[in-house]
């Protein structure tokens, strides 16, 4: 008669939680070299139309369950309030930030959210803060400063000041929503869908007060729906299960291997230039990576 260790099993569900939250900065990181294909596109317009598609996927996936796949979205009115704040108010604060700030500065600023969600896990767990993962997420942070400087441009900036302050903002959001999320893990992801619809229609009136309508080239309509499949839509359902489920502090640290991939990826593209220094980043990232996951493996023996 075989019994099961119920310590273990919650290990390896948390495990295989952040795993999943794995494939969302992966995901993040083609979000970089898609956008660049929208060019053109204002950002609420995008961002209306990319969450527009990420619903219409949910509901067309939920609805093959019938009324039942939907029966995730009864849900009282803090876990709506929640998770449209987070993901719109995060989006918006950082599209602001790019428009009137430095690119290069605001980006980083904004790639505080990691080491914040490293910092504010302890409050959501009751754990200590762990070392490891709190030097890894400074590493991942080291890494990702030095590519925000390769990319930095000598824009013109209208309100860096207040761009800045946006940015800043925008990391508190994003942290603050992924660590709170942990109140509502009896919540199945499958909400995410709804909530990608209230962003939709969100980012269509901001579109619709602040920008001019663009129309997307078939070129553009491929990316856009590949930024709703992909980044903007199984991306935001991978982070609420593991921000439920998963190791918060670990997700934070191992989140710096985003701006790293997104880099790659543009260089394999051919939108990037391959530079030797890209090894300095690269190294302080990954040895981050494997600091901030050292500790699971030596804990679980």
């Amino acid at each position: 008669m075989s019994t099961s260790n119920p310590s273990i099993t919650l290990a390896k569900g948390a495990a295989s939680a952040t795993l999943i939250g794995v494939i969302a900065v992966f995901l993040w990181a083609c979000l970089a070299l898609l956008t660049t294909l929208t060019e053109g596109i204002p950002a609420f317009q995008l961002l209306a139309l990319s969450f527009a598609v990420a619903f219409v996927a949910s509901l067309c996936v939920l609805g093959l369950r019938g009324a039942a796949g939907f029966s995730g979205w009864r849900q009282p009115w803090p876990v709506w309030a929640t998770g449209f704040a987070g993901i719109f108010a995060y989006h918006a604060l950082y599209f602001f930030a790019m428009k009137v700030a430095p690119a290069a500065e605001a980006s980083l600023i904004a790639y505080l959210w990691p080491l914040l969600i490293v910092l504010l896990s302890s409050f959501a767990t009751g754990e200590s803060l762990r070392k490891r993962q709190l030097l890894g997420a400074l590493l991942g942070l080291a890494g990702t400063a030095f590519i925000m400087q390769l990319r930095a441009q000598s824009d013109s900036a209208s309100m860096p000041v207040i761009g800045y302050a946006a940015a800043f903002a925008c990391a508190w959001v994003w942290a603050i929503y992924s660590v709170f999320n942990r109140r509502f893990s009896h919540v199945p992801s499958s909400i995410i869908g709804g909530i990608c619809g209230l962003v939709a229609v969100a980012g269509g009136l901001c579109h619709l007060a602040f920008e001019t309508t663009a129309r997307p080239e078939p070129g553009q309509w491929a990316a856009i729906i590949a930024l709703g499949l992909g980044p903007v839509g199984l991306a935001f359902f991978a982070w609420d299960h593991a921000t439920k489920h998963g190791n918060l502090s670990m997700l934070g640290a191992l989140s710096y291997l985003a701006p790293l991939f997104s880099t790659l990826l543009l260089i394999a593209v051919g939108q990037s230039d391959a530079k030797p220094i890209l090894m300095i980043p690269a190294v302080l990232i990954i040895t981050g990576a494997v600091i901030a996951t050292s500790r699971s493996r030596t804990t679980s023996r």
